[in-house]
């Protein structure tokens, strides 16, 4: 979709905007289907804007991103507020929670990233201390658990990107790595295991740090549709 059309599409849902200072650029960052822009609504391009999600309508799970993302929300658990979704046309209006990732702050002594760590998995504990009864409402709108099949493409996208993009590992390497039984056998053996599903570093927001102390606190926007649990164990 072409920018100038979510630039109309944005001052029409949002129409108290300034349009002469309302500015859009696609954000070039990870491997999800869905397209990401923010959107700056001043002349100050670090003051507070929106984030604009395209998904695709052919795909299921991406109907589902706001009422995970407001079933989150309504229980506590920090993740980008929902302002407006258009499920016509596959976009949503979200709060931009800024550009700095968990990611980012590699380079930070432990001191400083201890406290980042300790308040995403904060938010975690809050999904995973949620009743059976509560997250049962849910589950019609969760994406297929993480079974074999599932953990073998999730194999073929870390050759192709971590061991390829990354490691430059040629790609006869790869083909070779790729089909050693060990690998089928480890995909059966996490299928039939307890586990959730993955939350990584660079879809970790931080915001609200301390120029002082630097500590802040975390929002976990990949939670709307990825960390969710695969299979949980209630015992």
């Amino acid at each position: 979709m072409r920018t100038a059309l979510l630039l109309r599409q944005t001052r029409m849902h949002f129409p108290r905007l300034d349009v002469d200072q309302i500015k859009i650029r696609p954000i070039e960052k990870g491997g999800s289907d869905r397209k990401f822009y923010r959107i700056h609504c001043g002349a100050d391009p670090a003051a507070a804007g929106l984030i604009l999600v395209k998904y695709n309508l052919e795909r299921e799970e991406n109907r589902h991103y706001v009422k995970i993302a407001q079933f989150l929300d309504a229980h506590g658990i920090r993740v980008p507020k929902i302002y407006f979704h258009d499920p016509a046309e596959g976009l949503i209006w979200i709060e931009d929670l800024g550009e700095r990732d968990l990611y980012s702050y590699q380079h930070e002594s432990w001191l400083v990233r201890r406290a980042f760590y300790e308040s995403a998995l904060d938010e975690i504990i809050k999904l995973h201390a949620l009743p059976e009864s509560v997250c049962v409402e849910m589950k019609e709108h969760l994406p297929a658990e993480f079974n074999a099949t599932l953990y073998r493409w999730e194999q073929k996208y870390f050759f192709q990107n971590c061991l390829g993009r990354y490691f430059s590992v040629s790609e006869s390497k790869r083909k070779e790595l790729a089909v050693l039984p060990a690998l089928r056998e480890i995909a059966r053996h996490l299928a039939n295991a307890s586990r959730s599903r993955r939350i990584r570093s660079r879809v970790v927001l931080i915001r609200s740090v301390c120029r002082a102390c630097r500590h802040g606190a975390s929002r976990v926007a990949h939670v709307l549709s990825r960390t969710t649990t695969g299979k949980r164990d209630h015992n």
